[in-house]
């Protein structure tokens, strides 16, 4: 009876996420407009940083927490959880994204062809491609102390300084939103609701997403405590499904409504986020020594994103079947794990 229960309450909280991720959606539509902000910027800088924050600050409380107390105690669990946002991003989130285009494509809703800013994606997997492989190398860094700091603190202030340069570049770019706008869902009857009631749905949207989310991982966790799921499966394979979940429903949603810059520039722009900001807040308060199952996520992640920016420059777009490839290297990385032992 309990399983039974356990299964009912994350489809109910699966269903409310949703909810959720539709008000985000719209919400971020419409300050976009407000702001007089172009697609790229919206996708991958408001939502991106929007919908990927609830799942970052869990493990930089963690960080700061123990550096404050003045201890490094589950400083690898935070690494591994900060390289794991990305690689999660670049291969699962990616593939579903694959599947929504595949599936509205049948349901006659679009055509399978992603029609996304080359400008934008170029610059964000680009981006992200550089400062992630460069995150990854200072962790082979020795320890070497620079007076008050170490080498590897003094290598996280690149990466602040090229997140606010990415941001600069892509709130300067020309352009407009993609497609028509929905009403403001709190504000329906106005043809250009206030600017306070579009932050206040904005806000609702975000802590209803952090909250939800919540409650949906401590479920699973009890379900897998149940079934007499092994932790490490839980922990490296499962939970960070549900923590990503927001990204990826608001991506499905944008892909029905066929504004597909918005629906990947929330995924490549969170990756670009992830690794320029919990990356170098890891590197000034961890050790930054990546275990090997964080490597081997690592190097899945370096080639789930440059097959993309291939496609991006050879073919000029991206294709489903392409995003399907995401979901090969999580395979991959699922039997690298337990085929090596990498724990």
């Amino acid at each position: 009876m309990t399983l039974f229960i356990d299964i009912v309450a994350l489809v109910a909280l699966i269903a409310v996420i949703i909810w959720f991720c539709e008000l985000f959606t719209n919400a971020i539509e419409w300050t976009g407009k407000k702001l007089g902000l172009n697609e790229g910027a919206v996708g991958s800088v408001l939502a991106a940083v929007g919908t990927a924050l609830p799942e970052t600050v869990v493990p930089l409380i963690a960080l700061v927490g123990g550096w404050l107390a003045g201890h490094k105690a589950g400083g690898a669990v935070a690494e591994g959880a900060i390289v794991g946002a990305p690689f999660m991003l670049a291969t699962l989130a990616m593939f579903v994204t694959g599947v929504a285009v595949i599936v509205y494509t049948r349901r006659g809703r679009r055509t399978a062809v992603i029609a996304v800013n080359s400008t934008v994606m170029g610059r964000d997997l680009t981006t992200f491609l550089v400062t992630f492989v460069a995150a990854i190398g200072v962790s082979f860094l020795p320890v070497i102390q620079l007076g008050p700091v170490t080498l590897k603190q003094l290598a996280a202030l690149p990466f602040l300084a090229a997140y606010g340069f990415y941001v600069a570049r892509t709130l300067a770019d020309e352009g407009e939103m993609e497609g028509d706008l929905h009403p403001l869902t709190f504000d329906g009857n106005r043809s250009e609701p206030r600017g306070g009631i579009v932050a206040l749905q904005v806000i609702v949207a975000l802590l209803g997403i952090v909250v939800t989310a919540h409650f949906f991982v401590e479920r699973l966790q009890h379900l897998a405590e149940i079934v007499q799921l092994n932790p490490l499966i839980l922990s490296l394979l499962i939970t960070p499904i549900a923590t990503e979940l927001p990204e990826k429903l608001n991506s499905v949603l944008w892909i029905g409504a066929r504004k597909d810059t918005l629906a990947l520039g929330n995924l490549t722009g969170a990756m670009v986020f992830q690794t320029c900001i919990p990356m170098a807040v890891g590197m000034a308060l961890t050790p930054w020594v990546l275990s090997p199952s964080s490597l081997l996520a690592a190097g899945l992640t370096v080639l789930a994103s440059g097959l993309m920016i291939i496609q991006l420059k050879v073919r000029g777009e991206l294709t489903p079947t392409g995003l399907l490839a995401g979901g090969a290297f999580y395979l991959m990385f699922a039997a690298g794990l337990f085929t090596f032992r990498l724990w």
